[in-house]
């Protein structure tokens, strides 16, 4: 199947969906968008791997097994030891194909504004020290540059793996926007 764009019309009532891209393209925040307009739960799957000190939780396979044998879900799709499982049971896969410049501009933002409001996250955590994007290699700014590129191989392997899942391929803002007031709402 070719990957679609943003007024591509979806080939039928998706019921369990991921949401791919880069960390910071934002996710989570299309993901809970499709399942208020769908009426689908949205899991949001870092509440189920991060558990406190940002520590892996260890039901973190069961739980995500558990939600993906559900007939509808929308998620993000992450986490190497997840991605194969929840992407085959998916029935469409939305890409935010977001420019570098974009993706690091919301990253920062969403960092900054969570460790200035000390927002807790899932299970206790809140964002470390801003000085750490100098220390800590992993640290999430610096893991969205220098993973950026990787979600265009992740889905071309995936799209060698499964040829028969849906892609929707969303490159700016402007295509979400149109994504959801177009094909996916004529899908709600």
């Amino acid at each position: 199947m070719p990957l679609l764009g943003p007024e591509d019309r979806l080939p039928g009532c998706p019921k369990r969906i991921l949401v791919a891209g880069t960390s910071g393209s934002g996710k989570t925040t299309l993901s809970s968008r499709i399942g208020a307009l769908l009426g689908i739960e949205h899991v949001e799957i870092d509440g189920l791997y991060h558990g406190p000190n940002w520590t892996p939780r260890e039901q973190f396979l069961f739980d995500v097994t558990t939600f993906s044998s559900a007939p509808r879900w929308v998620t993000e799709w992450q986490y190497r030891s997840v991605r194969d499982l929840l992407a085959d049971e998916a029935d469409l896969l939305v890409w935010l194909d977001l420019s570098r410049c974009t993706v690091m501009r919301q990253v920062i933002v969403r960092t900054v504004q969570r460790r200035l409001g000390r927002k807790v996250l899932w299970n206790g955590n809140i964002e470390p020290p801003l000085h750490t994007f100098f220390s800590d290699r992993d640290h999430i700014v610096r893991w969205a540059w220098n993973t950026h590129r990787t979600s265009a191989l992740r889905i071309a392997a995936l799209r060698d793996r499964r040829p028969d899942l849906t892609i929707v391929r969303l490159r700016t803002h402007a295509d979400i926007e149109r994504w959801i007031a177009g094909p996916l709402q004529t899908r709600a």
